[in-house]
């Protein structure tokens, strides 16, 4: 509660973001951080799409130079730079840990080498993970449990299912955790949205979309749109897909990777949500282009 009357203070305030990060929303550790946790996930998409607000995802969590992605030290450095939503990668391990791992080999992102499946947690742990540069840091691969334990208060971790995991699985870990409510499943298609409404109901997910008929598919499978979020790709924005799916009380997550992409575009054609490699960027263009003082996504966190 504490947390979230500092966040609305901070929106009526008009206060820019380094100015909330000093001010700070008190985490459980005492640390000062951008809190992006929202009380109600549906509400606060819901929010956003009634309001015109766009939100940045940090894709890996935003890895930067001395930052590696899937990682905790990252994560904090991200929500130091914006207030944003992490996207992060789960993966198994031989002896059946979900950890944060965004590819099969280990070789790329970490000192070791070997597939995750190949690997028990000790094994896993031997290894130190390295930047996109390839310098190592110091940091570890983590658990699930263990960002997910670390994200209450802070932010909401957008879950990026390896083929190798079972969306069962990934909701026992969620559900263990108390951690339904702050989290956002990420899915390819109608029929693994429908997979995964079966197993977590409650669950918000993310899917790709390419026709505003496929939300008629999904209602036909008794998924609730409302835990809906769709998925418009990284090309060329559909704004007819858009508009579409807004009228149907459904929101959009659009890809914008390219470092030097025109983040202000999304605030324009009225995107709720852009997924993006470089978070600061985005959240500094996002800001200027919204036209009110602060950062307006922000009256969304407290959303009911």
């Amino acid at each position: 509660m504490r947390a979230a009357l500092i966040a609305a203070a901070l929106v009526l305030a008009g206060c820019d973001y380094q100015e909330a990060v000093v001010a700070g929303s008190a985490t459980r550790d005492g640390n000062s951080a951008g809190a992006m946790a929202p009380r109600s996930l549906p509400a606060f998409f819901d929010c956003l799409r009634e309001n015109g607000d766009t939100i940045v995802s940090a894709h890996r969590g935003g890895s930067a130079s001395g930052f590696a992605e899937n990682a905790i030290p990252t994560f904090e450095h991200t929500l130091s730079q914006a207030p944003a939503l992490l996207e992060v990668d789960v993966a198994r391990t031989k002896d059946g840990v979900l950890v944060l791992m965004h590819d099969d080999d280990i070789s790329r992102t970490t000192t070791g080498a070997g597939q995750v499946g190949d690997l028990d947690m000790e094994q896993l742990l031997a290894a130190q993970l390295e930047d996109d540069d390839g310098r190592r840091v110091d940091a570890r691969v983590p658990t699930l449990r263990e960002a997910l334990e670390w994200a209450d208060g802070r932010t909401v971790l957008e879950l990026d299912v390896k083929r190798s995991v079972s969306y069962e699985d990934v909701a026992r870990e969620v559900r263990d955790a108390g951690a339904m409510g702050r989290v956002v499943f990420i899915t390819y298609s109608v029929d693994g949205a429908s997979r995964l409404a079966r197993v977590a109901p409650e669950a918000m997910i993310y899917t790709t979309i390419t026709d505003a008929r496929d939300l008629d598919t999904l209602q036909r499978r008794g998924v609730d749109l409302t835990h809906i979020l769709a998925w418009l790709g990284d090309d060329a924005l559909d704004r007819d897909l858009l508009e579409a799916l807004n009228a149907r009380g459904v929101e959009a997550r659009w890809g914008l990777f390219d470092r030097r992409a025109d983040f202000a575009s999304a605030v324009e054609a009225g995107v709720q949500s852009v997924a993006v490699n470089d978070p600061a960027a985005a959240y500094r263009a996002i800001d200027a282009a919204d036209g009110r003082v602060g950062y307006a996504a922000m009256r969304c966190v407290v959303a009911r």
